[in-house]
């Protein structure tokens, strides 16, 4: 399962049981691509395992640039006194 940000205006562009699970989380741009089975309920499953995904990333990435920006400051800290 493929799930790419689109141009703002675009639109959900995806098919199956995607586009209603994509509509009730309030995605407004995206587009999709499912590979192998178009099964309804193998296709819900990926979509919910790529929204996992995209949380967990999201939060990795939020908890880095925390990090980052302490380090920054002890650094730039370091150096000033």
């Amino acid at each position: 399962m493929y799930l790419k940000p689109a141009a703002q205006g675009t639109g959900v562009i995806a098919g199956g049981a995607v586009r209603p699970v994509l509509e009730a989380a309030g995605v407004q741009d995206i587009l999709t691509k499912t590979l192998g089975t178009n099964n309804p309920h193998n296709v819900l499953k990926a979509t919910m395992d790529a929204f996992r995904r995209l949380k967990r990333l999201q939060s990795t990435y939020a908890a880095r640039r925390r990090s980052m920006e302490g380090d920054a400051q002890e650094v730039a800290g370091g150096k000033e006194a």
